[in-house]
């Protein structure tokens, strides 16, 4: 039964007879309410007593004073017809006149069932009949034959499809090949060849599909059409947040805009849903009102040693020197930032639990995305402000032969994964917990790396050991490092951006990242490995020219 009645009134009528009214009665009243919708005028107005009586033959009580407009009434006429046909379970052999399939009556008139279904809803009347066993719906050829009279230019518009030769088919799929391959959208390339064809959009948009279902490996709009690919998805996101509007963004990937919003949401929902919102909790979390929440999330609070710069030491390199203009945490500020930082993930944590994926709600995003932020905020103050801790614990363990600021380096992930664990509520100094971290850590790793150097020790060890130490202290080592590094980004300078990209990959120059294989890159730029292969020596040759103008030596630009 259809609940999309405009008028409650004919809905009404339409329970009442389809509970109360003898089958005979339905099959008379489905005719009449036929006979008057071929008499109503859309322009007119009809009072809700008139048409009562001219389809149930009595006069209703209620609704003395209610009007409808002839299109309001034509729309509930043809579905009072239909569902009153349904309850009285007619069968197709036994309606008294042939009786036909939407399936039929698109192949009768040469047009699309799509079309068939727009008919109805301009005035085809259909019922519902038994076929074979099972309810489908139909067209009395006498329903058929009144909306052709009425209805001849419609009809002919429709079957224009029909017209065409398979030669213009091919003119239609290769000019659209073309507008396809210069970047045309679907939309944009139906407009242009139905002007250019003279043939309605609808005949151009339905020639170009039947092609690419049937020819699925030569498809003129192969991606263009049914749900994106995981890879594409990613890319409109990725492509969103780096600040690619929503226009832009329909056009470039031949979609509605409504069609990128949807993705772009759902793709924001997927990351909320993997973010890293594991916390400490305390007991106190469950019960905070709103003034207590305010006192959670206000700024640190502040203080003396806060406003005082630190002394710094002479001769320091430039990352140790930067880390003596963070002021250390006072036990106060200590505690105020861990309850902080717990608190706003267990709230973005429970707020996410009511994020539906499938249909994600913006709201409820923008305000997990804001409590993340704030925590990520929280978290990198207090790091920040403990890198110092590293460096003291790193100096008293570096040895003759370790690099101190590879130690450095292991020793803040230790602190990052302590600050992640410390349970402010126990009462305990966060440095207490954290130097306990970091030195278990340098304890497992330092062993480690000496155990892998001792196996690739040689001969002459001895030689090399009585040699006189000639190396430069850890800071010295800094310097020439970042000396270095000025040098390569300088001639990397001369590179385009997607050879720079393949160099840092192939090479591992950026920090964090192992050298990857050409076929690695290749499916990151998404082009083959041989592709990789070539704009990469060309690369190298363009930063074997600017090393030679620069006069830098850099190990394997020359092999």
């Amino acid at each position: 039964m259809h609940s999309d009645y405009l008028n409650p009134a004919m809905r009404q009528l339409r329970d009442q007879q389809v509970r109360f009214a003898p089958r005979e009665k339905k099959i008379e009243q489905a005719n009449r309410a036929e006979k008057l919708l071929g008499e109503l005028e859309s322009e007119r107005t009809y009072t809700y007593e008139y048409l009562c009586f001219r389809v149930t033959d009595y006069r209703p009580q209620a609704y003395p004073h209610l009007r409808l407009s002839g299109g309001e009434a034509q729309h509930d006429l043809r579905l009072f017809v239909e569902d009153v046909s349904d309850s009285a379970n007619v069968s197709a052999e036994r309606a008294g006149e042939k009786v036909m399939t939407g399936d039929e009556l698109s192949r009768l008139f040469q047009v699309s069932t799509k079309t068939i279904s727009r008919w109805r809803r301009q005035g085809l009347v259909s019922r519902r009949f038994v076929f074979g066993g099972r309810k489908r719906v139909g067209f009395l050829a006498s329903s058929v034959d009144r909306f052709v009279v009425h209805n001849k230019e419609r009809i002919q518009r429709g079957a224009h499809f029909s017209q065409l030769s398979q030669g213009e088919r091919d003119r239609i799929v290769r000019w659209a090949r073309r507008l396809a391959e210069a970047g045309g959208c679907p939309s944009e390339v139906t407009k242009r060849l139905a002007r250019r064809t003279g043939r309605s959009a609808e005949t151009i948009r339905y020639t170009l599909k039947q092609f690419d279902r049937d020819n699925t490996q030569i498809a003129v709009f192969p991606e263009q059409s049914g749900p994106l690919r995981p890879e594409t998805r990613k890319k409109i996101y990725r492509q969103y947040r780096r600040g690619t509007s929503v226009e832009v963004l329909a056009r470039r990937f031949c979609r509605t805009k409504s069609s990128i919003y949807r993705t772009i949401s759902e793709m924001r929902a997927d990351r909320i849903m993997s973010l890293p919102l594991d916390y400490i909790p305390n007991e106190e979390f469950p019960r905070v009102a709103e003034k207590q929440e305010r006192a959670i999330l206000k700024p640190s609070p502040k203080s003396e040693a806060t406003a005082r710069k630190p002394r710094l030491p002479s001769g320091l390199p430039p990352y140790l020197a930067s880390l003596y203009a963070i002021p250390l945490l006072t036990r106060e500020q200590e505690v105020h930032l861990f309850r902080k930082m717990n608190y706003l993930k267990h709230k973005a944590s429970k707020l996410r639990e009511q994020l539906d994926p499938s249909r994600p709600r913006k709201g409820l995003m923008d305000q997990i995305d804001r409590d993340y932020e704030m925590m990520a905020e929280t978290k990198n103050e207090i790091i920040r402000s403990n890198l110092r801790l590293v460096v003291s614990i790193a100096k008293r363990h570096v040895g003759p032969a370790d690099n101190f600021f590879a130690l450095v380096s292991d020793g803040n992930m230790s602190l990052i994964r302590a600050v992640e664990k410390f349970d402010f509520a126990r009462g305990n100094k966060f440095s207490t917990y954290a130097s306990w971290a970091i030195m278990k850590n340098f304890a497992r790793t330092i062993p480690d790396e000496h155990r892998v150097r001792d196996r690739f020790r040689t001969s002459h060890g001895e030689m090399f050991g009585s040699t006189a130490d000639m190396r430069s202290d850890v800071f010295e080592q800094e310097a020439a490092q970042m000396e270095r590094e000025s040098q390569v980004g300088k001639i990397l300078g001369r590179l385009d951006e997607r050879e720079q990209r393949i160099i840092i990959s192939r090479f591992g120059l950026d920090r964090g990242h192992e050298p990857r294989t050409l076929k690695e890159v290749g499916a990151v730029m998404g082009v083959t490995k041989e592709r990789i292969r070539q704009i990469e020596a060309r690369a190298l040759n363009k930063l074997r020219k600017a090393a030679q103008e620069e006069n830098i030596e850099i190990p394997g630009l020359d092999d």
